[in-house]
C-alpha cells in the first residue's frame, strides 16, 4: 500500500482494507481517544454524538456510560460496520449511526449534551462551518471535546497536504471561539504529549 493510498483510507475508509486500517488506528490512537472520552465527563443521562467514529474504539465506553449515543461518519463502510457490531443497542433505541459530514450534521438542534471528535479536523472542509454545526446540535451548557495532532507534528510525518489539512492549536481555538463556544481550554495528559485535546462548552 502506498502512503497516498493509506492517507486516503484514513480520511475515508472503504471496504475490507478500510476496516483493517481502522482497527490499526484504534490501537495506535487508543490513548488519545481514551483521554478525550475522559474529558467528556459523561453522565448516565447524557446524549452523546461522536463525529468521525471510524473504527469505533470509543463507542463501547460511550454506550456503557451514556443514555443515548449517536455516531456520524462520512464512510458508509464504517457506519455499516458499527450498525452490525452494535445491533442490540440499536434495536433498543440507545444508539444511532448515520452517514454524514460535520458541515451538515444530520441531527436536530440541541439534541446532545456532549459531542466528541478525535483525529477528524484534518479532513473538515471548514473549521468554522463544522464548529457552527456542532454548536447547533449541542444543548445549552453542553460540552465539546476535540482531539488532534497539531500541524507541526503532522508536517513532520509528511502527510499529503491535498488530503490532510494540518491545523494549529491556535486555529482550532479560534474556530471554537468564532462559533460561540465558551471556556475553551487545551489539555494534555503531560507536557511531553504531542497531541492536543480541546474542551469547551456551549
Amino acid at each position: 500500500m502506498t502512503p497516498r493510498f493509506v492517507a486516503r483510507q484514513l480520511s475515508y475508509p472503504t471496504g475490507l482494507l478500510g476496516r483493517i486500517l481502522a482497527r490499526q488506528m484504534n490501537k495506535r490512537n487508543a490513548r488519545m481517544n481514551a483521554y478525550a472520552v475522559e474529558q467528556l465527563d459523561l453522565k448516565d443521562s447524557d446524549r452523546v454524538l461522536e463525529i468521525g467514529f471510524g473504527g469505533g474504539v470509543n463507542l463501547p465506553t460511550l454506550i456503557q456510560r451514556a443514555n443515548f449515543v449517536a455516531g456520524m461518519d462520512p464512510s458508509r463502510t464504517m457506519v455499516e460496520s458499527a450498525r452490525t457490531k452494535f445491533g442490540y443497542p440499536m434495536r433498543a433505541g440507545r444508539v444511532d449511526f448515520q452517514v454524514g459530514a460535520v458541515e451538515a450534521i444530520p441531527f436536530e438542534a440541541g439534541r446532545f449534551e456532549k459531542v466528541c471528535t478525535v483525529n477528524t479536523v484534518y479532513f473538515w472542509k471548514s473549521l468554522n462551518q463544522g464548529f457552527a454545526e456542532i454548536h447547533r446540535v449541542l444543548a445549552p451548557g453542553g460540552r465539546i471535546v476535540v482531539g488532534f495532532l497539531p500541524k507541526e507534528w503532522m508536517e513532520r510525518m509528511g502527510v499529503p497536504t491535498d488530503i490532510f489539512t494540518c491545523r494549529t492549536p491556535e486555529e482550532v481555538v479560534r474556530g471554537l471561539n468564532q462559533a460561540g463556544f465558551l471556556d475553551v481550554r487545551v489539555t494534555r495528559p503531560d507536557p511531553s504529549t504531542a497531541w492536543n485535546v480541546m474542551v469547551a462548552r456551549r
